[in-house]
């Protein structure tokens, strides 16, 4: 429908915590394919996956603009789990509060597809979500390159003026809000923007705040 409320929600540490065990596995093995794939040691390999994550929003754009990385490759490789299940830290009665939230409700996630539908499928949500965009659906294009919201906006055929953004990243609520889309941070800091409509400490308050929208 033409007037209804679009959700596009972030998937890591915006629905579930990723920090305690998640990250730090894909932090782990980032490292490790950089020192195999580029011949550098533990500490040039450190500073270089997380420079690349604070130039270009994502380790692997800086790999694939610099040295010709495989975005295929990296992925898969990067993204491989033991025990994905245990490691997911996951607040149950989420499911009750999206299920509540009226409109269509979207994942726009720059993580690669086969992960983000095994935590969805872990997590129950994907019950709640009517699609997921992973960054291959954008085209290896992510957050907060606004391209990426284009890709989304046009496969979708959406109005960014009747989309709500929810994130735990302000620099990726930049760019929603500058294609006119309401934004809603997930944080526990107190810094404002004036880029946030909204700021949240969890999402089971945003059916409480959601009237501010």
């Amino acid at each position: 429908m033409r007037g209804e409320r679009v959700w596009l929600f972030d998937l890591d540490n915006t629905l579930h915590n990723a920090s305690p065990h998640i990250f730090p596995h894909i932090n782990r093995a980032m490292r490790d394919y950089i020192e195999r794939h580029l011949n550098l040691d533990e500490q040039a390999a450190n500073h270089l996956r997380h420079d690349y994550w604070m130039r270009y929003g994502a380790t692997l754009l800086g790999l694939m603009r610099h040295h010709g990385t495989d975005p295929h490759h990296f992925l898969r490789e990067t993204h491989q789990f033991p025990d994905l299940q245990r490691m997911i830290v996951f607040e149950k009665p989420l499911l009750h509060t999206l299920r509540r939230l009226p409109g269509r409700k979207i994942i726009f996630s720059n993580a690669p597809r086969h992960y983000a539908t095994a935590v969805l499928r872990l997590t129950g949500l994907e019950r709640c979500f009517d699609a997921v965009y992973a960054v291959e659906n954008l085209k290896f294009r992510p957050k907060p390159m606004s391209a990426g919201f284009r890709a989304l906006l046009r496969a979708e055929h959406l109005d960014p003026r009747r989309c709500i953004m929810v994130e735990d990243s302000l620099l990726n609520l930049v760019t929603a809000k500058k294609l006119g889309m309401r934004t809603v941070l997930v944080s526990v800091g107190s810094r404002r923007s004036p880029y946030v409509d909204v700021q949240l400490r969890s999402v089971l308050e945003l059916p409480q705040r959601c009237g501010r929208l």
